[in-house]
């Protein structure tokens, strides 16, 4: 008899988890990139009351009896489909469809011979972005945002794009002598090779002096959302310039992604292997084909390093001047609420009307 008093304390318990989510839910209704959750049941374990049969030549089959022990939580998934937008300004973008935004510390551990070393970068919905004074283009947050840089132009004007996934940050401004020995202004982009054209971190041209240059002066800063290119004005050479592109991190399985404190999220266990792409082009288009230059043989051996291949995001759109908003269906959210409230209330029940049963037992008189 107390078996259904046990089944039911299981069950006070799942519905209880079930309405934290619920709650979760409601309480992030307004939440920018937030994704709904949804708590899953399944029947607890069974104890045997009697097993089953196939029959015998005189006497037919017969089905096992068991009894069970209420209710148990058996996942709490995430729903990763598109929110609504918000308006923002230019240099704020969402994602329609799968795929986040990379972001991470200036100096994240990015091993071109480690595809999974991107995987230490955080990812996030919400492209909340702007220029700050360091130069990074950083979310709400302060994380720098992670891509491709420009590091400068060929004869024909074409942005020159880096194969290294780096923090996007503003160009430097020199000053050179031009054909009458005056100075002149000119845009100092990253350097991310040495002459012989091994990779090199990050860095900058500097002064004779070795000092560092100042930022370049950008405005009119925007995000294309066909290409995710940032461009803008430089009020210094009067230079309409491309500053990099936006990288896309792509997972194989997003609802396996692990929600982090705030909007990030990180490819851990059940989320398949974390690529990079490009929006509405491929990196061949750009003239790069993997992060940190073309596969080689390793020193020794027949076998060729792996790299971190950058390809499209597919169906994934960008749409820049706006935010995503929660995905949240507050309706759908007090439904279940409501039934949660019932189910809870009738696991409560079982177990008033189980004690009356063992208060008449024990009140049995000869």
């Amino acid at each position: 008899m107390t078996g259904a008093m046990y089944a039911a304390i299981a069950g006070l318990r799942t519905h209880m988890s079930k309405m934290n989510v619920i709650g979760n839910n409601i309480a992030n209704v307004n939440t920018n990139g937030y994704k709904s959750q949804r708590a899953i049941f399944k029947d607890a374990m069974y104890t045997m009351y009697s097993s089953g049969s196939n029959g015998t030549s005189t006497s037919g089959g017969k089905n096992p009896a068991q009894i069970g022990y209420g209710s148990q939580l058996s996942t709490i998934d995430i729903n990763m489909t598109t929110g609504t937008y918000t308006l923002g300004n230019n240099t704020e973008c969402m994602l329609y469809g799968d795929g986040f935004f990379l972001v991470g510390d200036k100096d994240a551990p990015i091993n071109p011979n480690d595809p999974n070393s991107i995987k230490t970068l955080k990812m996030t919905r919400v492209g909340d972005f702007g220029f700050k004074a360091d130069g990074y283009l950083c979310d709400g947050s302060g994380n720098p945002v992670y891509g491709f840089l420009t590091t400068g132009v060929d004869k024909d004007g074409k942005p020159i794009v880096s194969d290294q996934l780096v923090p996007i940050r503003l160009p430097k401004l020199t000053t050179e002598k031009d054909a009458q020995g005056k100075d002149q202004d000119k845009i100092a982009y990253p350097v991310v090779k040495d002459n012989a054209g091994n990779d090199i971190p990050l860095k900058d041209a500097t002064k004779d002096d070795g000092s560092e240059l100042p930022f370049a002066q950008i405005d009119g800063i925007k995000i294309d959302p066909k290409t995710g290119a940032i461009t803008g004005s430089s009020k210094d050479t009067d230079e309409i310039i491309t500053l990099g592109y936006l990288a896309i991190g792509n997972v194989t399985n997003p609802n396996g992604v692990t929600h982090e404190e705030g909007f990030y999220y990180t490819a851990g266990d059940g989320a398949g292997d974390l690529n990079v792409s490009l929006i509405g082009s491929t990196a061949k288009d750009l003239g790069i084909e993997y992060i940190n230059g073309s596969l080689f043989n390793q020193a020794g051996g027949n076998t060729q390093s792996e790299k971190m291949k950058i390809g499209s995001a597919g169906g994934t759109k960008l749409m820049a001047g706006a935010l995503e908003g929660s995905n949240v269906d507050l309706a759908s959210e007090i439904s279940e609420m409501i039934t949660t409230q019932r189910g809870y209330q009738a696991n409560t029940r079982i177990i008033t009307v189980t004690d009356s049963m063992l208060e008449e037992l024990v009140n049995i008189k000869r």
